[in-house]
């Protein structure tokens, strides 16, 4: 079995990566910046390199030997200084890149997301053909894309690079998605989008983490897959179900799309120019990520690398109601 090394591995993607990696039997190193973040990887089951994403020395020294490299890290706030995502999701990546083909590495994959897609026609039954835009709404879908950019760019003989696209990646253990969802239902501060009755792909977290291990054995040099848990559901639907785990009810309340866009730019124009702290309490590319329909087909991926989505949704809530 190969060694992998793991960047992010003490977020949601990164700790449930190493478990299935472990599972199988390889040896796994993953990049930790914080004491946090080392004890985090070391309970998962890999071994820690500590230093950041510019740190060339530990990045060299955590790749050594490693036949794999898979880049879950990344700035995924909904707001923030244009330089901070460049460093942390372009740079960063480049930088990862650069210590894999540098370390010997012979396959490279990286962890993105359908929100490089934000900022064109809405996303409906997007596959991979489906184009960037030019002009991205958001900092997080900008420097996203700008890190696809730059691995496929890298792909060369003997260096594979492959991108991996799950939409709305969901499971036990989730600390961001779901537990804001749920405290905002909480503090009487969350309204569906349009009702909320239009349709969206997920990605239960265990098959990401299939999907991502298939592309660093079988995915093609410089091609990119969508991940997802197979057909479409209601997002209204899907959103109560994952909440109801919580013991918690969202309600009734609905906010018209025209107002929450009116709402998300102005919102980001204040945070702007008064330069506030946090993120707004909704912005552009969100609206276009949870209100509205957003779907992508992941038929590529069950064609070429065998990719089938074991986790089922039901298995899923199964777990977090447990």
């Amino acid at each position: 079995m190969p060694r992998a090394f793991v960047t992010g591995g003490s977020g949601f993607v990164g700790r449930n990566l190493i478990t299935a990696l472990r599972e199988r039997g390889d040896e796994v190193v993953a990049l930790a910046r914080s004491d946090a973040a080392e004890r985090a990887v070391k309970d998962a089951g890999a071994t820690a390199v500590r230093g950041d994403l510019d740190d060339e020395r530990a990045l060299r020294a955590g790749l050594e030997g490693c036949a794999w490299a898979v880049h879950c890290a990344a700035k995924v706030d909904d707001f923030g200084p244009p330089a901070e995502f460049e460093r942390v999701n372009v740079t960063g990546t480049a930088n990862v890149l650069s210590a894999a083909h540098g370390a010997g590495a012979s396959r490279f994959v990286h962890v993105s997301t359908e929100a490089v897609l934000v900022g064109g026609p809405p996303i409906v039954r997007a596959d991979e053909t489906w184009p960037r835009p030019t002009r991205p709404i958001g900092e997080y879908p900008r420097t996203k894309g700008m890190a696809e950019e730059r691995v496929l760019a890298a792909n060369a003989p003997g260096f594979a690079t492959v991108i991996v696209r799950p939409r709305f990646i969901w499971g036990r253990g989730d600390t961001t998605l779901l537990p804001r969802i749920a405290a905002a239902v909480r503090a009487g501060q969350f309204a569906w989008f349009g009702g909320g009755r239009y349709l969206t792909s997920t990605c239960h977290v265990r098959n990401v983490c299939e999907g991502a291990i298939l592309a660093a054995e079988r995915g093609r040099g410089g091609e990119i897959y969508f991940l997802t848990d197979g057909p479409a559901v209601e997002f209204r639907a899907f959103v109560t179900q994952m909440l109801a785990t919580q013991g918690v009810v969202p309600g009734n309340r609905s906010l018209p799309r025209p107002l929450a866009r009116a709402l998300a730019a102005i919102a980001e124009e204040l945070w702007t120019w008064l330069a506030l702290r946090g993120s707004p309490p909704l912005t552009r590319a969100a609206l276009r990520l949870i209100g509205e329909e957003v779907t992508v087909d992941d038929t590529k991926a069950r064609r070429e690398l065998g990719y089938t989505g074991r986790v089922s949704r039901e298995e899923g809530l199964r777990e977090l109601a447990g």
